[in-house]
């Protein structure tokens, strides 16, 4: 039925007039609009967006993180005497390594450390500009770590603070003797397994000592298990991909930013998938990763030999 109508018969003809009604809920499920998906046009906005986080595989995350703890040339797991017999016990006796790596898994919090340009106001003639002079580092950094009931990672603090100072005659020790290295490195989440936890980014912190052990609160109603707060001093830090490892040469004025592209394990496949698009390079991955690990010399090794094609 027409929205408005009209008519009028002139002779044998019946002439009308009228306006039709709205027809496009005729064919609800036909209609074209309906096929319509998000995302179809990449040239919006948002689809560059969204191609910028595909192309970089994600955010990354601040749970993502590792801590590694180097320790002192004077903090060793034994002491030795002068004919070179072990002597166990005493101030160095810490656990070694294994407890190093143990704190660094037990770090729960920590910050990634800051650089700031020093600089000050000059004016001949004009607006005034702010002209460097030196750069600096933020000097200190905060971390926490869980501890076992042992309370074995306040206690390698404390050792490693006994190398400062004599706790007996209150003398200050070598500088050289107590200061190491800490990284702290990025994490990504990568999809193929091979690449799984690798790091995306790190820095390294030079001449570090813990400055600050701090305190801990005992009370009947905490909840959770006890952190231990530690505040660590340093001198200067370093980016371990821009200024010191991978493809980065040693005081060249740049640093070369990392590339995502796939596992140089892939052989030949490597480099057809870096010229496919980041949700096709991903799949890729995956497939040659399960085809390596499937055939017959993959489920032998693991996937971790195999001809250099796949």
């Amino acid at each position: 039925m027409a929205i408005l109508r009209g008519g009028r018969r002139i002779g044998p003809f019946d002439i009308r007039i009228g306006i039709p009604r709205d027809r496009s809920l005729d064919n609800v499920e036909g209609d074209p609009r309906l096929r319509q998906r998000q995302g179809g046009n990449k040239e919006t906005t948002v689809g560059r967006f969204m191609a910028n986080i595909a192309q970089g595989e994600g955010f990354a995350r601040p749970t993502r993180y590792l801590v590694r703890i180097f320790l002192p040339n004077k903090l060793k797991i034994d002491s030795r005497d002068d004919d070179g017999g072990v002597i166990s016990g005493g101030i160095n006796t810490i656990g070694g390594q294994d407890l190093a790596r143990n704190v660094g898994m037990m770090c729960n919090k920590i910050t990634m450390p800051s650089r700031t340009i020093a600089s000050e106001g000059h004016q001949i003639y004009g607006p005034k500009r702010e002209m460097p002079y030196a750069y600096t580092f933020g000097d200190t950094i905060e971390a926490t770590f869980y501890a076992d009931k042992f309370l074995r990672q306040r206690a390698f603090f404390e050792t490693w603070q006994k190398l400062v100072f004599d706790i007996n005659s209150h003398n200050l020790n070598y500088y050289d003797d107590y200061v190491s290295q800490i990284d702290i490195l990025q994490l990504g989440q990568y999809s193929a397994e091979q690449d799984r936890d690798r790091i995306v980014y790190g820095v390294r912190l030079y001449e570090v000592y813990p400055k600050i052990l701090g305190s801990i609160e005992y009370t009947y109603g905490a909840e959770g298990v006890v952190e231990v707060p530690i505040t660590f001093q340093y001198r200067y830090w370093r980016n371990l991909t821009l200024d010191q490892l991978g493809n980065a040469t040693v005081g060249s004025s740049f640093g070369k930013i990392p590339e995502i592209k796939a596992s140089t394990q892939f052989g030949l496949l490597g480099g057809i998938f870096n010229k496919l698009p980041p949700e096709l390079k991903r799949v890729g991955r995956d497939i040659a990763g399960q085809v390596r690990r499937n055939l017959p010399i993959g489920r032998v090794t693991g996937g971790r030999v195999f001809p250099p094609f796949l």
